[in-house]
């Protein structure tokens, strides 16, 4: 099981906040091979979804109330390091992540913005495709809602 923690921005330690921007830009620019700018000036304004396994950052999203990204709800940058994906890590922070935009928000509509490869992934967590297929960063994406 993971240990979940949930912060505001201001909250990350140093050491915290260096974690996380290593495994997204290992995952989302490097692993990815997608040349991007993950520093958006959106991390302010999000909660972070922190996973923990043993200490060790594990997996990760970032939850934003309605109007801050989409105009519902919504949860981004779904980062889980990859010695860990077998372990259904990514099902446990999202899971965490939908009960933190429920709780944090009173939200029970929350959009993503899912790379089209995982869409049954994000099914299986209650997530519906919009029918909106588009490139995001060279990557096919596709909307998906939650409601």
């Amino acid at each position: 099981m993971l240990d979940i923690k949930v912060i505001g921005f201001k909250e990350f330690d140093i050491e915290e906040l260096y974690n996380v921007l290593q495994l997204r830009s290992d995952i989302f620019v490097v692993e990815q091979d997608c040349v991007y700018l993950d520093l958006d000036g959106k991390d302010g304004k999000a909660f972070h979804v922190i996973g923990f396994k043993d200490n060790t950052l594990v997996a990760y999203t970032r939850i934003f109330k309605p109007g801050d990204y989409f105009d519902q709800a919504s949860i981004g940058r779904v980062a889980v390091h990859k010695d860990f994906r077998k372990f259904g890590y990514g099902k446990v922070i999202m899971e965490a992540s939908i009960k933190a935009v429920e709780k944090r928000f009173s939200e029970n509509e929350i959009k993503i913005s899912a790379q089209k490869y995982l869409t049954k992934f994000y099914t299986d967590l209650g997530f519906n495709a919009t029918g909106k297929e588009y490139l995001e960063d060279g990557i096919p994406h596709l909307e998906m809602i939650k409601t």
